[in-house]
């Protein structure tokens, strides 16, 4: 038998999955569970290396020391960053650190305040 939901405007058994929508031949009603759309928010959200959600605009502090490519300079432990941007990519934190001037960071390396 199908495990496909019935409609949920006219209750009709008949339901396909077209994608990532199910859909209705009887009435033509499309809907999307929302168990599937809960998965996709956590995946696309940027978390701090204790697992806390990052916003734009947070304040984070930086957790391990971190080496400056192209410098010798390292950014400390216990730096305070604030007003990140999230950004798509591997360092996904866009930054003005005081004394280094912008820097991209991963967000594994932060915590937030």
């Amino acid at each position: 038998m199908s495990s496909l939901p019935n409609c949920p405007k006219c209750n009709s058994e008949y339901t396909y999955e077209d994608g990532s929508l199910f859909v209705c031949p009887e009435c033509a009603h499309e809907w999307a569970l929302k168990l599937e759309t809960e998965d996709n928010e956590d995946n696309n959200s940027i978390k701090d290396a204790n697992g806390n959600i990052l916003n734009d605009g947070d304040s984070v502090t930086v957790i391990k020391d971190l080496k400056v490519k192209g410098s010798s300079s390292v950014i400390k432990i216990g730096t305070k960053v604030k007003n990140i941007r999230l950004v798509d990519g591997d360092h996904n934190i866009d930054c003005k650190i005081d004394g280094f001037g912008a820097m991209k960071l991963k967000s594994e390396f932060v915590k937030k305040v």
